[in-house]
């Protein structure tokens, strides 16, 4: 109780915490705390009305963020996040709303309520935590495990190729589209802030180090090897086009590929909705 004390006194973030939830469970190294730290100075800098923000995340290690931050939040069942979402947003347009979860949440079960997300180009910002496995259940293959890297159903190398989330989110339609690693937090805080005011469907891919299941079966001994690693092998590329920015082991492209603006789908459902009562006024006047 003294140290969460200590904790809510000197933190400039406690204020968005449910302190009484900590410490957390995530790994030491996990690039799960980053993100959280990041979306919590975004709110901040922006000023954002914590009784107007609603977070909702999926299954996995990252699904744990929506009990630590202090507003409303849902942790919902596996890959329906963004369905989830979507409701809320239907029902009050009003809402900040982030959706915050992992790459096998949001691309493998949850894969088809991502692209239509994005098709209609719902107001929500989708914050993807890319471990590049499912390092909550043990660290099996993934939609997005690098091409010949080792998992615990991949011992001998992957022979899948990975989704390239941001060439994914673009193509199905996403006004906004970053990716960036849990090493450029200054960036990331920066692109979440963005995100966050602006209208539709935006999307930030975060490559995240799991260094206790993914980085001990591809060779990096400690955490700071991993974050070592992006640092090598990242390069900002602003503009650049995402179809290009597959990930390797050997280059991580980063940056921000997608800044455009089309209306969402809630304008033009409210649009709609104006011209069918002015025909249902006409029908009945007539």
């Amino acid at each position: 109780m003294k140290a969460v004390q200590e904790f809510e006194m000197h933190h400039p973030m406690a204020k968005y915490l449910r302190t009484e939830r900590f410490p957390h469970i995530w790994c030491e190294g996990c690039g799960n705390g980053i993100i959280l730290g990041c979306f919590t100075r975004a709110l901040d800098e922006l000023k954002i009305n914590i009784d107007k923000l609603v977070v909702v995340s999926g299954i996995g290690c990252i699904g744990r963020i929506a009990g630590y931050l202090r507003c409303d939040s849902f942790h919902t069942t596996h890959g329906r996040a963004i369905a989830l979402a979507t409701g809320i947003r239907l029902a009050n347009p009003n809402l900040t709303l982030a959706v915050i979860s992992g790459d096998g949440d949001l691309f493998s079960i949850g894969g088809n309520h991502f692209i239509h997300a994005a098709r209609r180009n719902i107001d929500m910002t989708v914050i993807c935590s890319n471990n590049f496995n499912y390092g909550m259940t043990g660290g099996q293959l993934g939609p997005t495990t690098p091409l010949h890297s080792y998992t615990t159903t991949s011992p001998y190398g992957n022979i899948e190729h990975p989704f390239n989330l941001v060439h994914l989110a673009a193509a199905a339609g996403a006004v906004y589209v970053a990716r960036w690693t849990a090493l450029h937090v200054q960036r990331l805080t920066a692109s979440i802030k963005k995100a966050l005011q602006k209208k539709g469907f935006k999307f930030i891919e975060v490559v995240s180090p799991c260094p206790e299941i993914f980085g001990r079966r591809n060779n990096f001994k400690k955490a700071i090897e991993m974050m070592r690693w992006l640092k090598d092998v990242s390069e900002i590329r602003h503009g650049y086009d995402p179809s290009k920015a597959e990930i390797t082991m050997e280059k991580i492209v980063v940056g921000e590929f997608v800044d455009v603006e089309k209306p969402t789908y809630e304008e033009l459902l409210q649009k709609k909705y104006i011209k069918v009562q002015e025909k249902l006024r006409e029908k009945n006047a007539g």
